[in-house]
């Protein structure tokens, strides 16, 4: 099972990429086409373009497997906990970011199977990296066309500076409190789920998340992470749950290798 995720990782990487290319055609323009989706959240073209070709390819690449999406149509309840594999996606995550055109937004594709990660890409359209993870196979960093393992750094909660990666369009006091509880934090602030990315680069410690995310937000990151050897948990320690009949996630920490 391991060497199928590894068939399927350069087909993904060139779905990620090309979903990419399609955002940063949208991202030079003057127009975004900027739009408000019914939860008050913002749309522009590019998420949709991007999701029209993500599901696409994914469709003639792999016919049987069903697509959730930020973007498509939400099958109903009923029929997707009959699921046993599926995408779900992202196709644009960090849309205010793209917005604020400060780079910080990724193209996420992660394979569930068993409502869990298995394989993950995330990919910077601005910065043309790729990470990507597979159960067994190790979190991987594609930059400059070399590729280098992902290892999520040793610490633990009582060390002195640690890096916490917080989210820079959604910061609260629940996070502020949180934050107070260690001694001399360095924050970093960061869109999408580059902070989950930086936790399994080794570039941040932890993440702490309160407030609501949706489950094709944390998927692909999770699985990079895991293999990278950090973990997401939810507020009391329990895994994130995929595939619920409402698809928010719980507040959640990402942290790497505690000790």
């Amino acid at each position: 099972m391991q060497t199928q995720y590894l068939t399927l990782i350069p087909t993904i990487i060139q779905i990620a990429e090309a979903a990419g290319n399609v955002i940063m055609e949208v991202y030079q323009q003057a127009d975004l086409g900027i739009e408000e989706k019914e939860d008050f959240s913002p749309v522009t073209k590019a998420d949709t373009a991007s999701n029209d070709l993500i599901c696409k390819l994914l469709q003639e690449f792999r016919p049987n497997i069903p697509i959730i999406s930020e973007e498509g149509f939400l099958p109903d309840f009923s029929e997707r906990k009959t699921y046993t594999s599926y995408w779900l996606l992202d196709p644009l995550d960090g849309t205010k970011e793209f917005i604020n055109r400060n780079g910080e937004f990724t193209v996420n594709i992660a394979l569930m199977e068993n409502d869990q990660p298995v394989l993950g890409i995330s990919h910077l359209p601005v910065l043309k990296e790729t990470y990507w993870g597979a159960k067994g196979e190790g979190a991987w960093c594609i930059k400059n066309g070399v590729t280098t393992r992902l290892k999520a750094d040793t610490f633990t909660m009582e060390q002195s500076g640690l890096a916490i990666a917080v989210t820079r369009s959604h910061f609260n006091q629940a996070t502020s409190d949180y934050i107070g509880g260690f001694s001399f934090p360095r924050l970093i602030a960061k869109g999408s789920s580059l902070k989950v990315i930086m936790v399994a680069a080794g570039e941040a410690h932890l993440h702490p998340r309160f407030g609501t995310t949706m489950e094709w937000d944390t998927a692909a990151p999770q699985i990079i992470l895991q293999e990278a050897g950090g973990k997401i948990v939810q507020h009391d320690g329990s895994p994130l749950q995929y595939n619920k009949e409402d698809l928010r996630n719980p507040s959640y920490f990402a942290y790497g290798n505690l000790r």
